[in-house]
């Protein structure tokens, strides 16, 4: 401040010394005078090395992700990200008003499942519908079918394969469960609703459009996508089947969740089973 002032004054042709100056705003001098040195800060090597690998190969992954799978302390991969420049900054949200409705979660495994589709581009074979069905609770993919196909065939075929990996085989489940979804035409028509019934669970619809109110199952369609999806030019269905399989492999045995306290979703259906 007291230089600032001397350079306006120096401007307007009055000569003050620094000194003068203080005197009359009762600044102490050697504050005027003082240059504090910060020594720039120093990462270690041998700790950058392994976040720069696994954020070049998995680009979408936050700190906590990273610091999880390598077994390091979040904050000192959370200050890397920060020195480097490697954390993405998120767009802020302005106020949203939501309507008042059940969120997608469940107190236990089995409670409630959680269906949708999306597509995904398959180079030569075009645009093909994928449909997957979530465990609420524990976040698991339990079931998904990719096919050229958007009819009920992919989302029954989702269901099926959920059904076989929970319980083991296709049947009534032990124990009544929800299934939501949207109001599409796929899950209101006769031949999803129908085999829904004929396996013992009972379908629940968000309001129309409020995804929202599905917002566990259009998490998962939005990382899937981010992590696999976009990172790789399939050149054909079978090729995004493998790539995918492999991918919800890892989604649901290596892949920590910040919901479930850093733990997989497969570990999560263990502690909770």
């Amino acid at each position: 401040m007291i230089e600032t002032i001397r350079q306006g004054l120096q401007a307007e042709g009055i000569i003050v010394s620094i000194s003068k100056l203080c005197r009359w705003f009762g600044v102490p001098r050697r504050s005027v005078y003082y240059k504090p040195v910060k020594a720039a800060p120093k990462l270690q090597e041998h700790l950058v090395m392994p976040v720069k690998a696994m954020i070049e190969e998995n680009p979408s992954f936050g700190y906590r992700t990273v610091a999880h799978l390598l077994g390091f302390n979040k904050n000192t991969v959370q200050r890397i990200f920060q020195l480097k420049g490697w954390q993405v900054r998120k767009r802020p949200v302005g106020f949203r008003p939501r309507i008042q409705s059940l969120p997608s979660v469940a107190k236990a495994p089995n409670e409630r499942w959680s269906t949708d589709m999306c597509g995904v581009w398959a180079g030569r074979d075009g645009w093909t519908t994928m449909a997957l069905v979530i465990d609420c609770h524990s976040r698991e993919l339990l079931g998904w079918h990719l096919s050229r196909s958007g009819r009920s065939k992919t989302a029954e075929s989702a269901l099926e394969q959920a059904l076989i990996a929970r319980f083991g085989t296709l049947g009534r489940v032990p124990t009544p469960l929800l299934l939501r979804s949207d109001n599409g035409l796929v899950f209101t028509s006769r031949s999803f609703t129908a085999l829904v019934r004929s396996y013992g669970l009972r379908q629940e619809f968000i309001t129309p459009h409020s995804p929202e109110q599905n917002g566990l199952v259009e998490r998962v369609i939005r990382t899937l996508k981010e992590q696999c999806v976009h990172r790789h030019r399939f050149e054909s269905l079978q090729h995004a089947s493998r790539v995918i399989g492999d991918w919800i492999h890892f989604y649901n045995h290596r892949r920590p969740h910040q919901a479930l306290n850093m733990r997989t979703p497969a570990e999560a259906f263990a502690l909770a089973a």
